[in-house]
């Protein structure tokens, strides 16, 4: 049990201190038990055994261990080198107080002393991989249906051509007025071709943004997830009602609006999923199609936002109704003056008459 010469050591000190008065304790508990006057037999000799058995202390047990014959003889552990033990007494402990820190406790419980530890070569760029790791997978849509994939891409090519348009205008507008003449256009023309280019922007965002709360109706009729009722049937009604006033709009806060409307049904139809009320790739493919879209009109706002001193800003639908109510509201005026004017006319004859007879 005690390999080391420093645990035998303390053994032999604890059993040299304990010796006497162990044989003490054991004489006196022997005249205790001897002294009544019973007959010695065997149930006596059986019960005085017992007893001191009891109260026999622990270095009767250190005793016997240390008496006791090793039961491996030949074990080196066993073999206590004398030698060894009085050279290593001899040598002197060499205090290294520059070793001492807050560290050095657990220092050698990990690694050796002495021994630099090594820092492990750390990628700064292994953030950005996982990033774009990321992103791959998830533009990937590998769990799109093929269909849904090819025509969904199909659908945001509009709006990329519209706004990939407005920045060429805007920048031929911008060099028309700074050179005199356009690169392929002249100012005017590419004026008149932006010009254009508005409703068709702000109409087909107004179809897409109607055809998405759409998609709730057919999940309804289908009962896909179950039937839920009014609540379903609600994204397709309030997609259109947000849809299509943004065509009474300018063309700069009808583009906001229909950003606001993509960016609020994405978040819908993401709760949609989670409830189970859509496919469970849906949520992925909503965000891919609207990060397309609201990336084309962010880039056909900055592209508008640098010439908005340089063009003429076409009347729109609100502008036409209220060139349309000022139009009316002339002719009714002109209606009374002309009804006022007859009446006039009428009493002036009348007078003239009366005044002839």
């Amino acid at each position: 049990m005690l390999r080391s010469g420093g645990a035998r050591s303390l053994a032999r000190s604890v059993i040299r201190s304990n010796t006497l008065p162990s044989t003490r304790n054991t004489s006196q508990l022997t005249s205790r038990v001897s002294k009544p006057h019973i007959p010695l037999s065997g149930r006596l000799n059986q019960s005085t055994s017992l007893a001191l058995t009891a109260y026999r202390p622990l270095s009767t047990s250190l005793q016997r261990c240390a008496v006791a014959p090793p039961k491996h003889p030949e074990s080196p552990y066993d073999n206590i080198d004398k030698k060894h033990e009085k050279d290593v007494a001899k040598d002197e402990l060499e205090p290294h107080p520059e070793e001492v820190g807050l560290a050095s406790s657990v220092h050698q419980v990990f690694q050796e002393k002495g021994v630099p530890e090594t820092e492990k070569d750390e990628d700064m760029l292994a953030g950005v991989y996982s990033d774009i790791k990321t992103i791959k997978e998830t533009f990937a849509l590998n769990e799109v249906p093929r269909e849904a994939f090819f025509v969904g891409l199909a659908g945001v090519i509009p709006y990329l051509a519209t706004s990939a348009s407005t920045v060429y205008l805007a920048w031929d507008i911008n060099h028309a007025s700074m050179d005199g003449h356009g690169f392929l256009l002249s100012g005017e023309s590419a004026e008149l071709l932006l010009h254009i280019l508005e409703p068709l922007q702000i109409g087909y965002g107004a179809v897409i943004i109607s055809f998405l709360g759409a998609i709730h109706w057919g999940l309804e009729w289908a009962k896909y997830g179950g039937e839920h009722g009014y609540r379903r049937y609600a994204y397709g009604v309030f997609a259109p009602a947000v849809a299509w006033p943004t065509l009474l709009l300018p063309i700069e806060y009808a583009l906001i609006s229909q950003f606001t409307a993509f960016t609020f049904l994405y978040f819908a139809d993401a709760r949609a999923c989670v409830r189970g009320w859509t496919p469970h790739w849906y949520m992925t493919y909503r965000f891919v199609l609207t990060f397309v879209v609201g990336a084309s009109i962010v880039i056909s706002l900055i592209g508008r936002g640098q010439i908005a001193d340089k063009i003429s800003r076409l009347p729109g639908p609100a502008d036409r109704l209220r060139a349309l109510r000022e139009t009316q509201m002339e002719e009714i005026e002109k209606e009374e003056r002309e009804r006022r004017a007859r009446i006039v006319a009428k009493d002036e004859e009348e007078e003239d008459d009366a005044d002839e007879d």
